[in-house]
């Protein structure tokens, strides 16, 4: 009878600490229409850059403010840097997003520049086990169109893109291969890479 009684309790506080994660948890997870509606923001912002006649400088400000409301910086940063970002100090891990954060916007601003006179469109959107893609075409002036893929979670509280696909080229994989090449250029020294990042891109 006791022990009846103790996995009546134990049962019950099971059901009671489920009950409450499932209250204090988001009332809504993404879903396709969330995704696409990220995405279509995105592309109207980047159109508005690419189109808006600025200076090349000030456009990569732009990408950059871009980049940071609607990207996973923290994800994409720690995932760029590998298995180093695991010793890396917490001064260390700030410093390296920012410097990556400026870095990937003055490299990509490049690539969405070549889109001058263009536009970009969303096409479609579907789920992927836990996150969404979302495909969209870049329709070049005199040039054929190419495809850019977005891939969209909400893993860090907000719905934001994590990776991007240019053409196939898996810009996560590139950028984590890449930084991968200097940092053992500079012999593991993060501070250096930190430093050649800010002037990168």
């Amino acid at each position: 009878m006791v022990n009846e009684i103790s996995r009546r309790s134990v049962l019950s506080g099971l059901m009671a600490g489920v009950a409450g994660i499932a209250l204090t948890g988001p009332a809504l997870a993404l879903n396709t229409e969330e995704a696409r509606q990220l995405i279509d923001d995105l592309v109207n912002e980047i159109n508005r850059v690419i189109n808006s006649g600025k200076p090349e400088a000030a456009m990569y400000g732009e990408f950059e403010k871009i980049f940071i409301k609607y990207a996973d910086v923290q994800i994409v940063a720690r995932s760029a840097l590998g298995i180093a970002a695991r010793s890396a100090s917490a001064s260390q891990m700030n410093a390296f997003t920012l410097a990556f954060r400026g870095y990937i916007s003055r490299k990509y601003g490049k690539r969405f520049r070549e889109f001058i006179g263009g536009k970009l469109e969303v096409q479609q959107a579907r789920q992927v086990k836990s996150f969404y893609e979302v495909k969209t075409t870049a329709f070049l002036r005199g040039e054929a169109p190419l495809e850019v893929v977005f891939l969209v979670s909400d893993k860090s509280g907000r719905n934001l893109f994590f990776n991007m696909y240019i053409e196939g080229v898996n810009m996560m994989a590139s950028e984590r291969t890449e930084i991968g090449a200097m940092l053992d250029q500079r012999r593991g020294n993060i501070d250096l890479l930190i430093e050649d990042l800010k002037k990168a891109g």
